[in-house]
């Protein structure tokens, strides 16, 4: 990609996102008090979660930990800044530390043929701030951190597979280069009731979202229709980025609340760093998919003041050529609230 051609990716990503914080805008200035608790979430993404037969290829795995504060327990620096985007709703402030680890799908070859997905791990930790009112979450969050061998990806995918007694992968000497990484995500959900199938209740949640810096250039919408008891206490089971994601605070609204759900979402992809390789050195890379889609499903159980949720994603291409049809993997999370 040219130089020229990175800049007007960059001010049509930049566009879209600042259209879509200028949609955020309705109701009265952001409350300070509201719900006691804060969320303590422990996520794992892996093909091996799934039905998937070959669960070493592509995105092989993702762990998140993170940690979402009771409604208005953001500082009073960020809080001013939700004043500034937000009119209205209960805020709170995230952090999140994730890990993702992303393989070609042969990881026999110590040299993979060119044009397969390269070897790469990021390592991120995410900054957020979440809004809730009644119909819809907002977020606008900021990832810092590094794509590249100190992302520690070799060292967590091959330890593991000591731990099973499974060989090595044994290609990441071609991994992509150490490179920092930043992205800015604004994201939004509405949750929207249907109605009632006697004592359960339904409801559809579109989303829409937005990424924007080296590590991708992206957006994303999609929709969930959810069947249960409870709909009102969450927002949707969460993903790790850049899939869609109902976040980790919930507040459950019956002694136990449930849910089954299914959905699908579309991605525009300008720029992914793990598939497009280094941006200041050569390193392996592949021809990116421009356009992703994802279709899910899964549940999500609250009781006893925990959410157990999981995620099962079937995945389009994310390269030309990509082999073994549609990509799985499942996504298992517990959110805890104290």
């Amino acid at each position: 990609m040219t130089l020229a051609s990175k800049l007007r990716t960059g001010a049509i990503a930049a566009g879209l996102f600042a259209a879509s914080l200028g949609a955020q805008a309705q109701s009265p200035a952001p409350t300070t008090t509201g719900d006691p608790a804060g969320i303590f979430a422990l996520q794992g993404e892996n093909a091996s979660l799934s039905t998937a037969k070959l669960t070493d290829r592509y995105y092989v795995n993702g762990i998140r930990l993170g940690y979402t504060t009771p409604e208005g327990g953001a500082p009073d620096a960020l809080s001013g800044i939700a004043n500034s985007m937000w009119d209205g709703g209960a805020v709170r402030f995230s952090f999140d530390l994730t890990q993702q680890i992303y393989t070609p799908a042969d990881t026999k070859d110590a040299h993979p043929p060119p044009g397969d997905r390269p070897y790469a791990g990021v390592l991120l930790g995410t900054f957020g701030l979440v809004r809730d009112v009644p119909d819809s979450r907002s977020l606008l969050a900021l990832s810092l951190g590094l794509v590249g061998p100190d992302a520690q990806a070799e060292r967590v995918q091959n330890g593991f597979h000591d731990l099973i007694g499974q060989g090595h992968t044994n290609g990441w000497g071609d991994q992509i280069h150490d490179e920092p990484v930043i992205e800015i995500t604004s994201a939004r959900t509405w949750r929207l009731p249907i109605g009632s199938i006697g004592p359960l209740d339904t409801d559809w949640m579109p989303d829409l979202a937005f990424g924007v810096g080296n590590l991708r250039i992206y957006g994303q919408t999609g929709v969930v229709i959810r069947l249960g008891q409870g709909l009102d206490s969450d927002y949707g089971t969460p993903r790790i980025a850049p899939g869609p994601s109902g976040g980790d605070a919930f507040k459950p609204t019956r002694p136990v609340a449930w849910y089954v759900f299914a959905g699908a979402d579309g991605q525009a992809v300008l720029r992914d760093i793990t598939i497009n390789g280094n941006d200041f050195r050569d390193s392996a890379h592949a021809t990116l998919t421009p356009f992703v889609g994802e279709l899910e499903g899964g549940l999500a159980i609250m009781a006893f003041g925990a959410r157990l949720t999981y995620t099962h994603v079937l995945q389009t291409e994310e390269i030309s050529h990509q082999k073994g049809g549609l990509h799985q993997f499942g996504s298992l999370a517990l959110s805890v609230r104290f």
